[in-house]
Formats: C-alpha cells, sequence, structure tokens
C-alpha cells in the first residue's frame, strides 16, 4: 500500500464519515470515491489502515471510523490550505468592513465563524501586552485639566482626564504631546511605558510635576489589562447538531464555555498570524474534551496580539475549517492595520 494510496483512502473515509455520521464500509468507498482499485484492495487497504491505528471498527461487521491518530495524519498532509471561493470572500469582508470599532469587529468575527463552519467559534479580544502605541492625543478642558487618549495598534482606546498642577497654556500643551508621542509611539506597551518614565527628568525643572502627573495617568492605562482575558464565544446553538454521538462531550463543552480561562488556553498555542493550528482530540489540554478539536489562529497587524478559532467534535470539515480560521484572522488583522 503506497503512501499516496493510503491517504486516498483515509480521506475518502474522513469526507464520508464527517458527511454522514456513519461508520464507512468498503462498498460505500468503491461506490462513492474513484480510488482506481478494486473493492478487495480497498478492503486490505482498510485492515492496513486499521493495523497502523489510523481507522477503527466501532462495532463488529460495521464499518470504519477514523481515529485521533487518523485526522492527525489526514490534517498533517494537507498540503495546502484550501482557497476560500471569491464569493465567501467577498462576504466576509462585506460582512466585516460594516464595523465601526473593536468590540463590533470581534463580536461579527465569532458570529461570522460560526456561520462559516457550523461549530462554536472563540475570539480573544487584543490582548493589552503585545500592543504597540499608535498615538497619544492630549485634549485640553479646562484650564487645569486635559484629556488624554492613549490609541494602541489592537484599535483598542484608552482615555483618562489628568487634573495638572499649573495653568495649561497652548505651548505646554503642544511640548507635552510631542514629546510623548516622540517617546510612545510605534512602542511596545512596555518599552513605551519604560520610555514615557524617563521624560520627566528631560524636562525643565518646572515642568517635571506636570509631566510627572501625565506621564503616571499614561502609564496606567498602558498597564490596565482588565480586558486581556475576556473571549467572546458564538455558535453554541451548534452543538446540538451532533446528536447521541457526541451528547457525552456537549456538557464538558458547555461548562467549558463559561470558563475564559479554559477558551483561552484551547487558543494557547495560535500565535503567529493567521498560522492555523490544529489540536486533535487527546491532544487538548483537557481530557474531558478529548473528543473535540480545536482550529486556531493567531491575529495582528505584524504580530499576533490575540487569537480566534473554533471548537467542535473530532469528525469535522477540517480542510473547509481550517480555511476559515485563517480567512477570518487575516481580515480582521486587515481591520486592525487599517484602524
Amino acid at each position: 500500500m503506497t503512501e499516496e494510496r493510503k491517504l486516498a483512502v483515509l480521506r475518502a473515509i474522513v469526507e464520508d464519515y464527517v458527511s454522514t455520521q456513519e461508520p464507512v464500509g468498503s462498498k460505500t468507498l468503491v461506490e462513492r470515491h474513484r480510488l482506481g482499485v478494486s473493492p478487495a484492495t480497498v478492503r486490505n487497504d482498510m485492515a492496513a489502515l486499521e493495523e497502523e491505528g489510523l481507522i477503527a471498527q466501532p462495532h463488529t461487521s460495521a464499518g470504519r471510523i477514523p481515529t485521533d491518530k487518523g485526522y492527525r495524519f489526514f490534517v498533517d498532509r494537507l498540503t495546502t490550505i484550501k482557497a476560500m471561493s471569491a464569493a465567501e470572500k467577498r462576504a466576509i469582508a462585506g460582512f466585516l468592513e460594516g464595523a465601526h470599532d473593536l468590540d463590533d469587529v470581534v463580536q461579527r468575527s465569532v458570529r461570522l465563524l460560526a456561520q462559516l463552519t457550523q461549530q462554536v467559534a472563540i475570539v480573544q479580544y487584543p490582548t493589552l501586552a503585545r500592543s504597540t502605541v499608535r498615538h497619544v492625543e492630549l485634549v485640553a478642558l479646562s484650564s487645569n485639566r486635559l484629556l488624554a487618549v492613549l490609541i494602541l495598534s489592537t484599535g483598542r482606546v484608552e482615555q483618562r482626564v489628568i487634573e495638572i498642577p499649573v495653568e495649561l497654556t497652548d505651548e505646554l500643551l503642544s511640548e507635552l504631546r510631542l514629546r510623548i508621542n516622540t517617546a510612545a509611539v510605534g512602542g511596545r506597551i512596555t518599552d513605551a511605558a519604560d520610555a514615557l518614565g524617563d521624560l520627566p527628568e528631560a524636562v525643565a525643572p518646572h515642568d517635571r510635576r506636570t509631566y510627572t502627573v501625565v506621564v503616571a495617568a499614561l502609564v496606567e492605562a498602558m498597564s490596565d489589562h482588565r480586558s486581556d482575558e475576556r473571549v467572546a464565544v458564538g455558535g453554541t446553538a451548534n452543538l446540538a447538531r451532533f446528536g447521541d454521538s457526541f451528547d457525552s462531550t456537549i456538557k464538558p463543552m458547555l461548562e467549558a464555555l463559561e470558563e475564559h480561562v479554559v477558551l483561552l488556553k484551547l487558543l494557547g498555542e495560535a500565535t503567529t498570524p493567521a498560522h492555523v493550528t490544529v489540536r486533535i482530540g487527546h491532544e487538548g489540554p483537557y481530557d474531558q474534551l478529548a473528543s473535540t478539536s480545536v482550529v486556531a489562529a493567531g491575529y495582528g497587524a505584524i504580530d499576533a496580539v490575540s487569537a480566534l478559532g473554533v471548537v467542535g467534535p473530532t469528525r469535522m470539515d477540517y480542510p473547509g475549517t481550517m480555511a476559515a480560521v485563517r480567512a477570518v484572522a487575516r481580515y480582521v488583522s486587515s481591520y486592525l492595520e487599517e484602524a
């Protein structure tokens, strides 16, 4: 049995099982797929695949189903992720283009992923620690109060109202704006905070108190990690599609969806923008979710700032799911780049 034929037979079994949710027999394979060999050869090939642990026979005299090892063999030998059709690309772009802020794009993305894959979709909000500073705007509110607006590469915006100890002149405001943006813009959060922390010592003594107050407010905004563990979840109703064979997994799945720490760990390996990772069955971090697979990808304009993906039964359409996850990750990354 050649490697090429082994993959062809296994692919046929995977596709039929995903489609029908029923064990696949040799007769079915011969009737539905052009494998170029006789039914007897297919039976021998299936026996060889079973011996290698790539397929299993759930019941006596029944057909075969893929094992976790079989799914892994199949996924690892996908030479390329199938391309989305032009219509699908237009639909994705159109769905996300209407987003008006970061919250909106996250919510749209999770709904879109759930619709495209018919799985449970998870989108992590951008992680502050991986962000860079895009701009800092300072706006005078009164003679001794200003509004500081911190804009990050993730599209996240932090605002702080700051009381300053001196009268706020146009000259002082312009100097503050220039020095702060020169020090912070383009730097990662940690580097920008360090650079801002050095500013008070670099200005004239009579301005140090003002710079100290403004810098402290901005650094506090940069260290506000309250949303770093926020995730959006969509498509839980899709669990109902999987029927009795998935019932034992639905309860722990629903419990997992209530725990954001669990969801973040499921997405944990997706750290490269638009690079798709697949964890199948027992490869995942939780034994109670051993009947599920996770397909995920990082997203971000340059570096990954967060991750998104889907979780569902191991008998999922891996090529289609991987394509959808990658496409949505790319579109979210484009939004962040243009925001």
